[in-house]
């Protein structure tokens, strides 16, 4: 099934861990925390990726990091700029 349009399917799961399918948009792809994720997928997996994209963390630590940017999304909605960030990897 394709995800709706600006929105993509990734893999999010640890290794052990079977993996959830979700589905993002795309404006995720320009936040600091979300590039931190893709980082950590380009250092495990390389560029050589089948299929869907898969972010090698737990699916909780991914919903938490999903709740920053949907919050850090709607703060700069809201005020019209972008709020400074923090990296949380490891919270």
């Amino acid at each position: 099934m394709m995800p709706p349009k600006g929105w993509m399917g990734i893999m999010v799961g640890q290794e052990g861990e079977e993996k959830q399918r979700l589905e993002v948009p795309v404006e995720y792809l320009k936040h600091p925390l979300f590039m931190g994720l893709l980082h950590q997928a380009e250092e495990e997996f390389g560029y050589e990726q089948n299929g869907a994209i898969t972010i090698p963390c737990g699916v909780d630590h991914f919903r938490h990091v999903q709740d920053i940017i949907d919050r850090d999304s709607a703060a700069a909605h809201d005020h019209g700029h972008h709020p400074h960030l923090v990296c949380c990897f490891g919270a």
